[in-house]
């Protein structure tokens, strides 16, 4: 736990990506129910943590959907989908219940978690919208950028987790 805590300091000074084979930072925020999660929360299992700009962007939307669309191809593989934004608790139960949601949406209000995963910032205020394909013992396997294309960004992170989880397809 003690490494993990100098890790996310590290991170969070020097804003640098978390690359494949780091352990992803535990963190701790507030969920849309108001409920507390933890990155540790979901250890023993496959998870991506994807983290976007605003609840009110059509992108970020559209991604938040595409996620939606492919929940049960996640699922089959014990794969949790976690998402992340700098907007409030408030609008972020509005936003999940609107668009019917089945993964946590969780707040960072102050981009600490964002900067500990070293998520570079859209034009100065905004976390960009990038992926971490997290492995059951939190070592991060895969990342990725998403600007405007979040269906293929999607259909990308199946492929990997397809060639990475134990029987390598989805049922």
């Amino acid at each position: 736990m003690h490494m993990e805590v100098i890790s996310l300091s590290k991170n969070m000074e020097n804003n640098s990506r978390l690359r494949v084979g780091e352990k992803a930072p535990d963190f701790n925020l507030e969920s849309s129910e108001g409920e507390m999660v933890s990155l540790s929360d979901f250890d023993g299992q496959w998870k991506v943590v994807f983290f976007y700009a605003l609840n009110g962007s059509p992108t970020c939307k559209r991604g938040c959907l595409n996620f939606k669309e492919q929940y049960s191809l996640f699922r089959s593989v014990d794969c949790e989908i976690i998402g992340i934004s700098q907007d409030p608790k408030n609008d972020h139960k509005e936003f999940k219940e609107e668009n019917d949601l089945p993964f946590p949406i969780l707040g960072d209000p102050d981009r600490s978690t964002a900067k500990a995963f070293g998520v570079p910032m859209h034009l100065g205020q905004f976390p960009s919208k990038s992926s971490f394909v997290i492995a059951p013992d939190r070592t991060v396997r895969h990342v990725y950028d998403w600007l405007f294309r979040p269906r293929n960004h999607v259909a990308k992170i199946l492929a990997a987790l397809s060639d990475v989880t134990e029987g390598g397809r989805f049922e």
